[in-house]
């Protein structure tokens, strides 16, 4: 049995493969990164460290005797402990056929033999992000309902404190996955105005639309799991990086799943489903019509015009009235003729509150790059 090494308490890694060489290179590779490298030489191996020690990342090969890749892979998906560990799967196979198995397994990345230190690196610190964030909405989760039903029972009036306290907090960890755009903050702070508004002219009740307006900040969660170079490259995406970019929904899913808070539930199917499209034509699962839950079709409407009216790394600001014209066109393919039929219908109130939102958080960014604050 291989003892693994440990340079400090850092994030843990796993490795597991066959061969003793490719064990000793990963875990050369990474511990100059500061991980703590735990090998493994086989699956059931494995399960047992894992059983000891969870690891942030499990850097799996497929080809092995006892328990191979995909039936580790499958078996730690299954199991409610450790199937939120991201697991990559490190190969020389590079056939479409294996990479959907590895999929259908629960494979969440790949990495093709032989190693890029670099890729390698890159994608450890993604999923360890992914890997930080779940467990810190897990830890949240629990400690914000405790602290909700304590201070109920004790005085319902401090309820509008606390619900207060709590949209702070989750506008502030939503801002995690956009902090490198310069209108950090803003965004997340107009879609989710935008959606709110929309759910209320479509008669929602006054808890379901508070509900969206919690939650919808959430949306893009998952982008924490896709790479820089991806999320702020300034020109269009080439297929793999939009592969690896359409991601981020199904992360974000998978980052918010299993809360037993309401809003966090929701923040999951919007996180999940925002860029489904009535068409059918979207992602990650090809929903149609009204296959899409309504908050789904509300905050994709939300989140695209706040898109087209800023600026992104590959494209400047569109003036109101195209985003308006490619509103109006895509109706009925993009989006549900309901949900812009309302968007329209308020279009004074969704105008405010992007003027709103748009002064007050650019006036801080313009502040604090002038002042040195920001590089």
């Amino acid at each position: 049995m291989i003892k693994h090494k440990i340079l400090k308490k850092e994030n843990k890694i796993m490795v597991v493969d066959d061969e003793d060489s490719n064990l000793r290179l990963m875990e050369a590779l990474l511990i100059p990164h500061g991980y703590d490298v735990i090998l493994a030489q086989d699956g059931r191996q494995a399960i047992d460290l894992i059983e000891e020690s969870p690891p942030d990342v499990i850097l799996l090969d497929v080809m092995m005797p006892v328990m191979n890749g995909f039936e580790l892979a499958e078996k730690l998906k299954s199991s409610e402990e450790t199937h939120h560990i991201p697991i990559v799967m490190v190969t020389a196979l590079n056939n479409f056929d294996d990479r959907i198995k590895a999929i259908e397994a629960g494979a969440d990345d790949f990495l093709s033999k032989p190693v890029d230190e670099t890729e390698l690196t890159a994608r450890v610190r993604s999923l360890v992000k992914v890997k930080t964030l779940h467990d810190h909405m897990k830890n949240y989760q629990k400690e914000l309902e405790t602290e909700v039903e304590k201070r109920t029972r004790q005085l319902y009036s401090s309820y509008e404190k606390i619900k207060k306290s709590s949209f702070d907090t989750i506008m502030r960890l939503s801002r995690a996955a956009e902090y490198k755009d310069e209108d950090t903050g803003a965004h997340v702070k107009r879609m989710s105005h935008y959606s709110a508004a929309i759910a209320e002219k479509m008669g929602l009740n006054e808890t379901t639309v508070e509900s969206i307006l919690l939650a919808s900040p959430m949306h893009d969660v998952g982008k924490i799991g896709i790479p820089d170079k991806i999320l702020l490259k300034p020109g269009k995406l080439d297929n793999k990086e939009w592969t690896t970019m359409k991601m981020h929904a199904s992360i974000g899913g998978e980052i918010l799943a299993g809360a037993k808070s309401g809003f966090i539930r929701l923040a999951e199917i919007i996180a999940l489903t925002h860029h489904e499209k009535w068409d059918g034509s979207g992602y990650p699962l090809g929903l149609k019509g009204k296959q899409i839950p309504l908050v789904g079709r509300i905050v994709a409407l939300g989140d695209v015009f706040d898109a087209l009216t800023s600026k992104r790394p590959y494209k400047d600001a569109f003036s109101i009235e195209k985003s308006f014209a490619i509103i109006r066109e895509t109706t009925g393919t993009h989006f549900d003729p309901d949900v812009v039929k309302a968007f329209f219908s308020i279009i004074d109130h969704i105008l405010a509150i992007k003027k709103k939102f748009m002064d007050e958080t650019r006036s801080l960014f313009v502040q604090m790059t002038e002042t040195g604050g920001i590089k």
